[in-house]
């Protein structure tokens, strides 16, 4: 399948229509949260999370990745998972390591949790800090440094990766692509950052096409022209405090600042954006930190990760804004960060991993439980996505 005709599927499949179907004809909660119950104790690896719900570790930094000779990387980061056709998946996890040590590593998993192989699909490259995974298959590491630029990877195999430059120069944080344009959403890591979009000269390729910052005003988000070759300082632009986590899910972009602790979403079609939390004002508040984010399609609970903070991972609602409650909480690890969460292809699954851990080496983590409507999505999505297998990509 070429990549074209992906994104024209994928734009019918998970990332829109059939997520706002399945999350509210499957009996969301809307307005009765706590969806999951209070944490409970540490489990033996120091994970508090719901009842139901238990943690395994699939990798720790400077180790060999259990089963295989891979030795998994320093820094994990921003992460996202690729379905294959016989039913495993592929977790890819950046590593946020300094002068050319940084890169990504890809953990392949059977359905039954075994681990089957390890290998890397970029290396060379700086402080790979977040991304985002494409309609098309493959994963966006972003160079989180002044001069931080996108590499496109092949999840499927092992490779070098490839650089898309007409994607800017810049603090790059996160990637999240719209699947029905297939224009990609970028985010500034740095307390004048913007908001960037970057439309393809051709939808599904990412050799070329015009780069444009963000300019908000009076809730409505217009598109500035923006060169590739550094960051925008534009006056026109908007300022965004620390831009981190991007998603695209039910034709929004959700998307946070962690300067100023907001979570923000903005209607793709119209434009309009709102704070739909603000860490800052909210009373009581148990989301104290926002960093990457992910949302778990069958229900519409947006996940995000606590850079420092509480070292929790939190919830709010995507459908009616209930929230934020703290779905897991990592004890002992006060030092680190909670990064790149991600869902299993049938999201019964999620992994999320400690960057520095308790002695400063990473851990990833998987979490396995009963995580809502996720029967309910399996049936909804099954035809659809069978028909949908992602071969394995060969990138140009």
């Amino acid at each position: 399948m070429n990549r074209r005709a992906f994104l024209r599927l994928t734009a019918a499949l998970g990332a829109g229509s059939l997520v706002g179907t399945v999350s509210r004809s499957a009996g969301a909660q809307v307005g009765s949260w706590d969806p999951y119950g209070k944490i409970v104790a540490p489990d033996a690896n120091g994970i508090r999370l719901p009842p139901g719900f238990t943690s395994r570790v699939i990798a720790r930094s400077g180790q060999p990745v259990a089963g295989t000779g891979y030795i998994w990387h320093g820094a994990p980061d921003g992460g996202a998972c690729f379905g294959r056709r016989d039913g495993s998946w592929i977790y890819v996890s950046n590593a946020e390591l300094e002068s050319g040590r940084g890169g990504v590593g890809a953990i392949r998993i059977a359905p039954s949790g075994e681990i089957l192989d390890a290998y890397s699909i970029l290396t060379g490259t700086s402080r790979n800090c977040a991304g985002g995974r494409t309609p098309w298959g493959t994963w966006l590491s972003c160079e989180e440094t002044g001069s931080g630029q996108v590499y496109e990877c092949n999840p499927y195999v092992a490779g070098p990766g490839v650089l898309r430059s007409a994607l800017g120069t810049f603090n790059h944080e996160a990637a999240a692509v719209d699947p029905s344009t297939g224009e990609v959403y970028l985010s500034e890591d740095a307390r004048d950052g913007r908001l960037y979009k970057f439309v393809p000269s051709n939808p599904g390729s990412l050799e070329s096409g015009q780069l444009f910052a963000a300019r908000l005003d009076n809730g409505v988000v217009s598109w500035l022209p923006a060169a590739s070759a550094g960051p925008d300082r534009n006056t026109r632009t908007t300022e965004f405090d620390g831009g981190e986590g991007l998603w695209v899910s039910d034709g929004r972009l959700f998307f946070t600042t962690k300067g100023d602790i907001k979570v923000w979403e903005m209607v793709l079609a119209t434009g309009r954006m709102r704070v739909m939390y603000d860490g800052v004002v909210t009373p009581g508040r148990s989301l104290n930190a926002v960093d990457n984010v992910v949302v778990h399609e069958p229900s519409g609970d947006l996940f995000v990760c606590e850079d420092g903070g509480n070292m929790e991972l939190g919830i709010l609602s995507t459908i009616d804004d209930s929230g934020p409650i703290a779905f897991m909480r990592v004890t002992g690890q006060g030092k680190s960060e909670l990064t790149g969460v991600a869902f299993s292809p049938d999201h019964s699954r999620l992994y999320v991993s400690s960057q520095r851990g308790t002695d400063g080496n990473g851990i990833t983590y998987e979490i396995a439980g009963p995580f809502r409507h996720v029967a309910a999505y399996r049936a909804a999505a099954a035809e659809t996505i069978a028909s949908a297998d992602t071969p394995a990509l060969r990138l140009g």
